[in-house]
Protein backbone atom coordinates (compact mmCIF):
# COMPACT_ATOMS: atom_id res chain seq x y z
CA UNK A 1 0.00 0.00 0.00
CA UNK A 2 1.01 3.66 -0.82
CA UNK A 3 0.46 6.44 1.20
CA UNK A 4 1.93 10.09 0.37
CA UNK A 5 2.24 10.84 4.21
CA UNK A 6 2.15 8.92 7.11
CA UNK A 7 2.02 10.28 10.77
CA UNK A 8 2.68 8.08 13.90
CA UNK A 9 1.00 8.75 16.38
CA UNK A 10 -2.36 10.19 17.18
CA UNK A 11 -1.70 12.47 20.27
CA UNK A 12 -2.05 16.44 20.30
CA UNK A 13 1.10 16.74 18.21
CA UNK A 14 0.32 14.12 15.81
CA UNK A 15 -2.97 15.36 15.36
CA UNK A 16 -1.68 19.46 14.71
CA UNK A 17 0.83 18.01 11.88
CA UNK A 18 -2.17 15.42 10.19
CA UNK A 19 -3.84 18.71 10.15
CA UNK A 20 -1.56 20.84 9.00
CA UNK A 21 -0.88 18.20 5.89
CA UNK A 22 -4.35 17.92 4.77
CA UNK A 23 -4.97 21.03 4.82
CA UNK A 24 -2.08 21.84 2.24
CA UNK A 25 -3.89 19.03 0.05
CA UNK A 26 -1.48 16.18 1.06
CA UNK A 27 -3.03 12.56 1.32
CA UNK A 28 -2.38 11.50 4.87
CA UNK A 29 -3.02 8.42 7.35
CA UNK A 30 -2.50 9.00 10.64
CA UNK A 31 -1.14 5.15 12.82
CA UNK A 32 -2.26 4.85 16.09
CA UNK A 33 -1.25 1.88 18.11
CA UNK A 34 -4.26 2.47 20.96
CA UNK A 35 -7.62 2.18 20.90
CA UNK A 36 -8.29 5.55 19.98
CA UNK A 37 -6.52 9.02 19.98
CA UNK A 38 -4.90 11.15 22.97
CA UNK A 39 -4.72 8.51 25.42
CA UNK A 40 -1.18 9.15 26.86
CA UNK A 41 0.60 12.60 27.53
CA UNK A 42 -2.06 14.47 25.58
CA UNK A 43 -4.75 13.50 28.00
CA UNK A 44 -2.70 13.39 31.21
CA UNK A 45 -1.34 17.26 31.84
CA UNK A 46 -2.50 20.03 33.33
CA UNK A 47 -4.15 21.58 30.16
CA UNK A 48 -2.34 24.93 30.61
CA UNK A 49 -2.05 27.16 27.83
CA UNK A 50 1.60 28.45 28.82
CA UNK A 51 2.86 31.68 28.24
CA UNK A 52 6.60 31.30 27.60
CA UNK A 53 7.82 32.52 30.19
CA UNK A 54 10.29 29.87 31.42
CA UNK A 55 12.42 28.47 28.31
CA UNK A 56 15.62 29.07 27.04
CA UNK A 57 16.25 32.49 24.64
CA UNK A 58 16.23 31.01 21.06
CA UNK A 59 15.07 27.26 22.06
CA UNK A 60 12.40 25.57 20.27
CA UNK A 61 10.65 25.55 23.48
CA UNK A 62 10.70 29.44 24.24
CA UNK A 63 9.86 30.20 20.16
CA UNK A 64 7.02 27.81 19.49
CA UNK A 65 5.52 28.52 22.59
CA UNK A 66 5.14 32.17 21.96
CA UNK A 67 3.89 31.28 18.41
CA UNK A 68 1.60 28.44 19.47
CA UNK A 69 0.09 30.38 22.24
CA UNK A 70 -1.02 32.93 19.98
CA UNK A 71 -2.48 30.40 17.32
CA UNK A 72 -4.25 28.60 20.00
CA UNK A 73 -6.23 31.11 21.65
CA UNK A 74 -7.18 32.06 18.18
CA UNK A 75 -8.03 28.46 17.41
CA UNK A 76 -10.36 27.89 20.32
CA UNK A 77 -12.13 31.18 19.62
CA UNK A 78 -12.59 29.84 15.82
CA UNK A 79 -13.62 26.34 16.60
CA UNK A 80 -15.71 27.08 19.77
CA UNK A 81 -13.05 24.90 22.03
CA UNK A 82 -13.80 25.82 25.72
CA UNK A 83 -11.01 27.69 27.74
CA UNK A 84 -10.61 30.67 30.12
CA UNK A 85 -7.37 32.77 30.02
CA UNK A 86 -7.25 33.02 34.37
CA UNK A 87 -3.79 34.14 34.25
CA UNK A 88 -1.16 32.50 36.59
CA UNK A 89 1.27 33.78 39.18
CA UNK A 90 4.55 32.67 40.32
CA UNK A 91 5.25 33.14 43.64
CA UNK A 92 8.25 33.22 46.21
CA UNK A 93 7.66 31.88 49.11
CA UNK A 94 10.85 32.84 50.90
CA UNK A 95 13.29 35.91 50.47
CA UNK A 96 15.69 33.55 49.20
CA UNK A 97 13.52 33.32 46.41
CA UNK A 98 12.96 36.27 44.84
CA UNK A 99 16.11 36.48 42.64
CA UNK A 100 14.86 33.59 40.75
CA UNK A 101 11.32 35.42 39.95
CA UNK A 102 13.46 38.31 38.96
CA UNK A 103 15.81 35.98 36.62
CA UNK A 104 12.39 34.66 35.50
CA UNK A 105 11.26 37.95 34.42
CA UNK A 106 14.25 38.88 32.01
CA UNK A 107 13.63 34.84 30.50
CA UNK A 108 10.62 36.18 29.72
CA UNK A 109 11.29 39.50 28.37
CA UNK A 110 14.10 37.66 26.18
CA UNK A 111 11.46 35.12 24.54
CA UNK A 112 9.29 37.73 23.94
CA UNK A 113 6.42 37.78 26.62
CA UNK A 114 6.27 41.13 27.89
CA UNK A 115 2.84 41.51 29.98
CA UNK A 116 4.37 39.60 32.89
CA UNK A 117 3.74 42.47 36.25
CA UNK A 118 6.38 42.08 39.41
CA UNK A 119 3.63 42.16 42.56
CA UNK A 120 4.40 42.76 46.37
CA UNK A 121 3.25 40.42 48.79
CA UNK A 122 0.53 43.10 49.70
CA UNK A 123 -0.43 43.02 45.81
CA UNK A 124 -1.01 39.38 45.97
CA UNK A 125 -2.74 39.26 49.25
CA UNK A 126 -4.99 41.79 47.16
CA UNK A 127 -5.30 39.31 44.30
CA UNK A 128 -5.21 35.89 46.08
CA UNK A 129 -5.77 36.33 50.03
CA UNK A 130 -5.31 32.63 50.97
CA UNK A 131 -1.92 32.82 49.69
CA UNK A 132 1.14 32.97 51.23
CA UNK A 133 4.07 34.77 49.28
CA UNK A 134 6.54 36.98 49.64
CA UNK A 135 6.47 38.35 45.97
CA UNK A 136 5.41 36.98 42.65
CA UNK A 137 5.30 37.45 38.90
CA UNK A 138 1.41 37.82 37.27
CA UNK A 139 1.29 36.01 33.91
CA UNK A 140 -2.29 37.40 32.38
CA UNK A 141 -1.57 35.41 29.26
CA UNK A 142 -1.42 32.07 30.35
CA UNK A 143 -4.97 30.04 30.59
CA UNK A 144 -6.75 26.88 30.58
CA UNK A 145 -8.47 24.33 27.91
CA UNK A 146 -10.20 21.32 27.17
CA UNK A 147 -7.66 19.31 25.82
CA UNK A 148 -9.74 16.66 24.59
CA UNK A 149 -11.91 19.49 23.11
CA UNK A 150 -8.75 20.66 21.54
CA UNK A 151 -7.77 17.10 19.74
CA UNK A 152 -11.12 16.49 18.67
CA UNK A 153 -11.09 19.77 16.66
CA UNK A 154 -7.48 19.27 15.14
CA UNK A 155 -9.22 15.73 14.23
CA UNK A 156 -12.19 17.08 12.89
CA UNK A 157 -10.13 19.59 10.60
CA UNK A 158 -7.97 16.74 9.31
CA UNK A 159 -10.75 14.39 8.25
CA UNK A 160 -12.25 17.30 6.91
CA UNK A 161 -9.41 17.66 4.52
CA UNK A 162 -9.01 14.57 3.35
CA UNK A 163 -7.16 12.71 6.10
CA UNK A 164 -7.88 9.36 8.00
CA UNK A 165 -7.10 8.03 11.37
CA UNK A 166 -6.46 4.05 11.77
CA UNK A 167 -6.78 3.12 15.33
CA UNK A 168 -5.14 -0.20 16.95
CA UNK A 169 -2.03 0.01 14.12
CA UNK A 170 1.55 -0.04 15.25
CA UNK A 171 4.36 0.41 13.60
CA UNK A 172 6.84 -2.44 14.24
CA UNK A 173 9.48 -1.52 12.02
CA UNK A 174 10.64 0.21 9.09
CA UNK A 175 13.35 0.63 6.29
CA UNK A 176 14.16 3.47 4.14
CA UNK A 177 14.60 2.44 0.22
CA UNK A 178 13.89 4.31 -3.12
CA UNK A 179 10.77 4.43 -3.17
CA UNK A 180 10.57 5.59 -0.06
CA UNK A 181 9.70 4.49 3.78
CA UNK A 182 8.44 0.97 4.19
CA UNK A 183 6.75 0.77 7.12
CA UNK A 184 5.63 -2.56 8.90
CA UNK A 185 2.21 -2.02 10.78
CA UNK A 186 0.71 -4.37 13.03
CA UNK A 187 -3.25 -3.89 13.05
CA UNK A 188 -6.52 -6.14 14.58
CA UNK A 189 -5.99 -8.20 11.50
CA UNK A 190 -2.55 -8.95 10.81
CA UNK A 191 0.17 -7.50 9.56
CA UNK A 192 0.81 -5.41 6.34
CA UNK A 193 3.21 -2.67 4.68
CA UNK A 194 3.04 0.60 3.93
CA UNK A 195 5.53 2.77 1.67
CA UNK A 196 5.15 6.41 2.11
CA UNK A 197 7.48 9.38 1.17
CA UNK A 198 6.71 11.43 4.20
CA UNK A 199 6.66 10.03 7.66
CA UNK A 200 6.53 12.09 10.91
CA UNK A 201 7.09 10.30 13.96
CA UNK A 202 5.13 11.93 16.64
CA UNK A 203 5.01 8.66 18.55
CA UNK A 204 5.38 10.56 21.79
CA UNK A 205 7.09 8.44 24.48
CA UNK A 206 7.80 5.68 22.05
CA UNK A 207 9.26 8.09 19.41
CA UNK A 208 12.84 7.23 20.12
CA UNK A 209 12.33 3.36 19.79
CA UNK A 210 10.01 3.55 16.39
CA UNK A 211 13.15 6.08 15.28
CA UNK A 212 15.17 3.44 16.81
CA UNK A 213 13.50 0.10 14.30
CA UNK A 214 13.62 2.22 11.32
CA UNK A 215 16.75 0.89 8.65
CA UNK A 216 18.78 4.05 7.81
CA UNK A 217 18.12 6.49 10.81
CA UNK A 218 22.16 7.28 12.31
CA UNK A 219 21.80 5.76 15.40
CA UNK A 220 23.72 8.93 16.97
CA UNK A 221 20.61 10.84 16.23
CA UNK A 222 18.22 8.58 18.39
CA UNK A 223 18.39 10.08 21.93
CA UNK A 224 17.75 7.50 25.08
CA UNK A 225 14.09 7.83 26.54
CA UNK A 226 13.52 8.55 30.12
CA UNK A 227 10.29 8.89 31.88
CA UNK A 228 9.63 11.11 34.21
CA UNK A 229 6.48 10.03 36.14
CA UNK A 230 4.21 13.29 37.44
CA UNK A 231 1.26 12.52 39.67
CA UNK A 232 -1.78 14.85 40.09
CA UNK A 233 -3.94 15.40 43.43
CA UNK A 234 -7.54 16.87 43.03
CA UNK A 235 -8.89 19.08 45.70
CA UNK A 236 -12.21 17.57 47.26
CA UNK A 237 -12.94 20.98 48.94
CA UNK A 238 -13.49 24.60 47.15
CA UNK A 239 -10.67 26.27 46.19
CA UNK A 240 -10.27 30.06 47.49
CA UNK A 241 -8.30 30.81 44.34
CA UNK A 242 -8.70 32.50 40.74
CA UNK A 243 -5.62 32.16 39.38
CA UNK A 244 -3.02 29.33 38.48
CA UNK A 245 -0.74 29.47 41.29
CA UNK A 246 2.84 28.02 40.37
CA UNK A 247 5.89 28.00 42.75
CA UNK A 248 9.01 28.93 41.79
CA UNK A 249 10.39 25.70 38.99
CA UNK A 250 12.74 22.86 40.15
CA UNK A 251 15.06 21.13 37.95
CA UNK A 252 12.77 18.64 36.07
CA UNK A 253 9.42 20.66 35.98
CA UNK A 254 7.31 23.36 37.21
CA UNK A 255 6.74 22.18 40.76
CA UNK A 256 3.42 21.04 42.45
CA UNK A 257 1.17 24.31 41.24
CA UNK A 258 -2.40 24.54 41.25
CA UNK A 259 -4.26 24.92 37.92
CA UNK A 260 -8.07 24.93 37.66
CA UNK A 261 -10.32 22.93 35.30
CA UNK A 262 -13.35 24.91 32.92
CA UNK A 263 -15.46 23.68 36.12
CA UNK A 264 -13.24 25.24 38.89
CA UNK A 265 -12.32 22.25 40.04
CA UNK A 266 -8.71 22.74 42.07
CA UNK A 267 -5.92 19.79 40.94
CA UNK A 268 -3.00 20.31 42.70
CA UNK A 269 0.84 18.87 40.72
CA UNK A 270 2.55 16.85 38.58
CA UNK A 271 5.27 15.78 41.11
CA UNK A 272 8.23 13.78 39.88
CA UNK A 273 9.00 10.51 40.20
CA UNK A 274 11.67 8.99 37.33
CA UNK A 275 10.87 5.06 36.59
CA UNK A 276 12.12 2.80 34.14
CA UNK A 277 9.06 2.38 32.58
CA UNK A 278 5.15 4.61 32.12
CA UNK A 279 3.15 2.98 34.19
CA UNK A 280 0.05 5.31 35.51
CA UNK A 281 -1.04 4.26 38.97
CA UNK A 282 -1.43 7.06 41.66
CA UNK A 283 -0.04 6.25 45.00
CA UNK A 284 -2.25 7.14 47.56
CA UNK A 285 0.84 8.09 50.31
CA UNK A 286 2.29 10.21 47.46
CA UNK A 287 -0.34 12.62 48.99
CA UNK A 288 1.75 13.56 52.07
CA UNK A 289 4.72 15.27 49.78
CA UNK A 290 1.34 17.31 47.92
CA UNK A 291 1.01 18.27 51.39
CA UNK A 292 4.47 19.92 52.55
CA UNK A 293 4.50 21.29 48.85
CA UNK A 294 1.11 23.21 49.12
CA UNK A 295 1.40 24.03 52.35
CA UNK A 296 4.45 26.56 51.62
CA UNK A 297 1.76 28.56 49.82
CA UNK A 298 -1.22 27.50 50.79
CA UNK A 299 -0.80 27.15 54.68
CA UNK A 300 -4.79 26.07 55.64
CA UNK A 301 -5.09 23.58 52.96
CA UNK A 302 -7.11 21.27 54.97
CA UNK A 303 -6.14 17.78 56.06
CA UNK A 304 -7.79 15.06 54.73
CA UNK A 305 -8.47 17.87 51.26
CA UNK A 306 -6.50 15.72 48.51
CA UNK A 307 -7.55 12.84 46.80
CA UNK A 308 -5.68 10.40 44.16
CA UNK A 309 -6.32 12.08 40.74
CA UNK A 310 -4.19 11.14 37.37
CA UNK A 311 -0.60 10.20 36.19
CA UNK A 312 1.29 11.98 33.36
CA UNK A 313 4.30 10.69 32.54
CA UNK A 314 6.96 13.07 30.35
CA UNK A 315 9.00 12.01 27.38
CA UNK A 316 12.18 13.31 28.66
CA UNK A 317 15.19 12.56 26.68
CA UNK A 318 17.93 13.42 29.45
CA UNK A 319 18.10 11.65 32.46
CA UNK A 320 17.63 12.71 36.22
CA UNK A 321 20.23 15.40 37.33
CA UNK A 322 20.09 17.03 33.86
CA UNK A 323 19.29 20.45 32.31
CA UNK A 324 15.87 19.84 30.52
CA UNK A 325 16.20 19.49 26.88
CA UNK A 326 14.93 21.55 24.15
CA UNK A 327 12.33 19.90 21.72
CA UNK A 328 13.89 18.05 18.56
CA UNK A 329 12.31 17.95 15.77
CA UNK A 330 14.38 16.07 13.43
CA UNK A 331 14.81 15.98 9.37
CA UNK A 332 17.02 14.10 7.06
CA UNK A 333 19.95 16.97 7.54
CA UNK A 334 20.55 15.24 10.92
CA UNK A 335 19.28 12.19 10.97
CA UNK A 336 19.90 11.13 6.75
CA UNK A 337 16.52 9.16 6.12
CA UNK A 338 14.55 11.71 3.33
CA UNK A 339 11.16 12.35 4.35
CA UNK A 340 11.02 11.57 7.93
CA UNK A 341 10.60 13.92 10.42
CA UNK A 342 11.15 12.72 14.25
CA UNK A 343 9.76 14.64 17.08
CA UNK A 344 11.48 13.61 20.69
CA UNK A 345 11.34 14.87 24.10
CA UNK A 346 7.80 17.20 23.03
CA UNK A 347 6.91 17.71 26.61
CA UNK A 348 5.40 21.22 28.15
CA UNK A 349 4.90 23.00 26.60
CA UNK A 350 3.92 20.89 23.46
CA UNK A 351 0.22 21.20 23.84
CA UNK A 352 0.69 25.29 24.24
CA UNK A 353 3.01 24.90 21.14
CA UNK A 354 1.26 22.36 19.04
CA UNK A 355 -0.18 24.33 15.75
CA UNK A 356 3.67 26.15 16.16
CA UNK A 357 5.17 22.64 15.89
CA UNK A 358 3.03 21.61 12.97
CA UNK A 359 4.13 24.78 11.23
CA UNK A 360 7.90 24.03 11.88
CA UNK A 361 7.60 20.45 10.48
CA UNK A 362 5.49 21.46 7.91
CA UNK A 363 8.26 23.48 7.02
CA UNK A 364 10.79 20.76 7.16
CA UNK A 365 9.74 18.42 4.91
Amino acid sequence: MNIESIVIGAGLIGLACARRLAMAGREVVILEAAETFGTETSSRNSEVIHAGIYYPEGSLKAKLCVKGKTQLYQYCVEHGISHQQLGKLIVATSELEIPVLKTIEKKAIANGVHDLTFLTEKELNTLEPSLRAVAGILSPSTGIIDSHGFMLALLGDAEAAGAMLAVDSKVVCGKADREGIRLQVKGTTGENEIISKIVINSAGLSAPNIAKSIAGVKPETIPTPYYCKGSYFTLGVRSPFRHLIYPVPNSAGLGVHLTLDLANQARFGPDTEWVTEPNYVVEPERGEVFYEAIRRYWPECPDGALQPGYVGVRPKITPEGSTAADFRIDGVDRHGVAGLVNLFGIESPGLTAALAIADKVYDII
